[in-house]
C-alpha cells in the first residue's frame, strides 16, 4: 500500500493558477462531493480532459467508397498478428 509521502515524491512540479472564486468554490464542491481534495479533483479532471482531447484529434476524411470499405474492414476484421499483439501491450501517450 501507498503512502501520502510516498505519492508526494512523485509528484514534483508544481502549478499555480489564478481563477475566479466562483469557479474555485464550485470545483471544491465537486470534490467534496466525491471525497477528494481540491488538488486530487483538479489533477484528476484535468487528466481526464486531456486525455478525451488527444483522442478526439483523430480526424478520418474519407470518400463515399472508402467509408464503405471502412465499415466492412470494421465487420470483418483481420485474425490479430504477431505486431498488432505487441502493440496492443504498449501504453497510451498518457500512461
Amino acid at each position: 500500500m501507498e503512502t501520502a509521502t510516498a505519492e508526494r515524491a512523485r509528484s514534483d512540479k508544481s502549478v499555480s493558477m489564478r481563477i475566479p472564486q466562483q469557479t474555485k468554490d464550485l470545483i471544491e464542491r465537486a470534490a467534496v462531493s466525491v471525497n477528494k481534495s481540491f488538488s486530487a479533483f483538479v489533477i484528476e479532471s484535468a487528466r481526464e480532459h486531456a486525455i478525451d482531447v488527444l483522442l478526439n484529434q483523430t480526424v478520418f476524411n474519407l470518400s463515399a467508397e472508402q467509408a464503405e470499405a471502412f465499415a466492412q474492414a470494421l465487420d470483418n476484421p483481420p485474425a490479430p498478428t504477431e505486431k498488432l499483439r505487441e502493440l496492443m501491450k504498449s501504453k497510451a501517450p498518457w500512461e
